[in-house]
């Protein structure tokens, strides 16, 4: 056998385990025109943010632009769990062991608890003032500006809460209520590796999330970049402009996933990207690059995304995704 077939069988053998290994995409819901109380598939969204699940495997979507929290039942059966004049321009959501839902009422400025048995709504963070304020006090009576991504610790004691024009993240003590800052001090910058979280700048958080372990990473959305605190309250940068190809650009939101690295909604790259924590590699595993509606089943790679902002892994290891200008909600597997 010639040296160019063997180079020829080579590449298809490698074309083929990749083909093999790809992630695979499953549209979930989203894209139709029809109000909550359509099936999944048949239900209008309006720029889909968060998304989060209950204890009884029921889906939950919350809508930027569209103000609503819809629920998606195992069935595929959407319901408007609420919506009007709840909320104004809401984000994240989360949801802990004892199916409360924790709302980030962005331009409210404040963030609801929302019983997913009961309906009963509160606010638990934000005096409905844009502004800061309250750090050591009750969080009901401080406040914030801009609150975009929250997310629960792994206990679900503490809820972080990304407040961007603050340039801080903050964390409430559920048990007491108080407020603290992890980190920014309210000045714009780019923190110094090792220096305090707290005592220095951040550009603009957008996103926060908390692993297993404690560290608790934050996103930046014009700084386009991705940093760490550890458990000493040290910040320390992951990537940076000229770290990756393409550089991160306007993302959105981020979650960990089941091996305890980070996922980023790279969203004007239109992309999701893997920040691995134990190589530092940073690798991309859904999109194209180019903004479009084709969605490929069998390879997340070749499906389109449109400025994705949301993204959340489920204890099997599946990852969601809200495709925000889709309109739609996708589901990742093997990735």
């Amino acid at each position: 056998m010639s040296p160019m077939s063997v180079c020829r069988i080579a590449l298809a053998v490698a074309l083929l385990a990749a083909s093999l290994t790809a992630a695979t995409v499953e549209h979930v819901a989203g894209g139709g025109m029809g109000d909550p109380g359509v099936g999944a598939h048949e239900v209008r969204f309006v720029e889909p943010f968060g998304v989060a699940f209950d204890k009884a495997g029921n889906l939950y979507v919350i809508e930027y632009k569209g103000n609503r929290l819809i629920q998606i039942d195992a069935a595929g059966q959407t319901s408007l769990v609420a919506g009007g004049d709840a909320f104004r321009e809401p984000h994240g959501i989360v949801v802990n062991r004892h199916d409360q839902m924790f709302i980030a009422d962005t331009h409210n400025n404040r963030v609801l608890r929302l019983d997913v048995a009961t309906g009963e709504m509160i606010t638990v963070a934000g005096n409905g003032q844009k502004g800061y304020s309250g750090d050591g006090g009750p969080a009901t009576e401080a406040a914030f500006s801009g609150i975009f991504a929250i997310d629960l610790s792994p206990n679900g004691e503490n809820l972080y809460i990304a407040d961007l024009a603050n340039r801080r993240v903050r964390r409430i003590d559920l048990l007491s209520g108080i407020v603290t800052t992890v980190a920014g001090n309210g000045e714009q910058g780019v923190p110094a590796d090792g220096a305090q979280a707290a005592a220095g700048p951040l550009v603009d958080p957008r996103a926060v999330t908390i692993d297993r372990e404690g560290n608790v990473y934050i996103l930046e959305r014009r700084g386009n970049a991705l940093r760490v605190v550890d458990k000493r309250g040290r910040i320390r940068t992951l990537i940076k402009p000229g770290d990756i190809t393409p550089d991160l650009n306007g993302p959105k939101h981020l979650c960990v996933d089941q091996n305890g690295n980070v996922i980023i909604a790279d969203a004007e790259n239109h992309l999701l990207r893997l920040y691995n924590t134990r190589t530092g590699a940073t690798t991309t595993i859904m999109g194209t690059g180019e903004p479009g509606l084709e969605m490929n089943a069998t390879d997340a790679l070749q499906t389109q995304l449109n400025r994705p902002h949301g993204v959340y892994v489920r204890a099997d290891g599946s990852l969601y995704v809200s495709d925000s200008y889709n309109h739609r909600i996708l589901k990742v597997v093997g990735f």
